[in-house]
């Protein structure tokens, strides 16, 4: 099941935001709300608020548990640009360009956490399954692993400094 949360009309520039939307795209709430704790920018508190509504909305609305909900989608999308003069020289203006942003972040329950201990019993299981069989990777590995040793290594190439 899918929950969302919508920031509005943000008072930060959509630039600013998309950068921190990225790092926490694909993540488990708690690791994403312990990254943007951590990251000392402006957008990464409206991040973090939008994200925190987004968990309420799931336990309230979804009955779901925020323990297994990963961060689907973290959009960004430009909001109204508000316009204001700036007086210049010779009694001339020039405009300033006050950008707002709409922050959407959208959970999911469907998409499987992976956490290294996951990862790690998934390549023992593989490695069991591979040497069970008998074709599998890690026995072919072993009969190239000779061939390997016996060439001789490559020598790294020395740069001259230049000065």
């Amino acid at each position: 099941m899918e929950v969302r949360s919508t920031y509005k009309y943000a008072r930060i520039s959509p630039f600013k935001v998309r950068e921190v939307t990225r790092e926490i795209q694909g993540l488990p709430v708690s690791a994403a709300l312990d990254l943007l704790a951590f990251t000392p920018k402006k957008a990464a508190f409206l991040i973090g608020k939008t994200l925190k509504s987004a968990i309420a909305n799931a336990e309230n609305n979804a009955n779901l548990k925020p323990d297994g909900l990963v961060v689907k989608e973290a959009i960004v999308g430009e909001g109204p640009t508000l316009k204001r003069i700036m007086a210049r020289a010779r009694g001339s203006a020039s405009q300033i360009l006050k950008r707002t942003s709409h922050i959407r972040i959208v959970l999911s329950d469907e998409i499987a956490i992976e956490t290294r201990e996951t990862r790690k019993a998934k390549r023992k299981t593989e490695k069991r399954a591979a040497k069970k069989d008998g074709t599998g990777e890690a026995t072919q590995d072993a009969a190239t692993a000779p061939d390997q040793k016996s060439a001789k290594p490559k020598r790294a190439k020395s740069r001259k400094q230049s000065k």
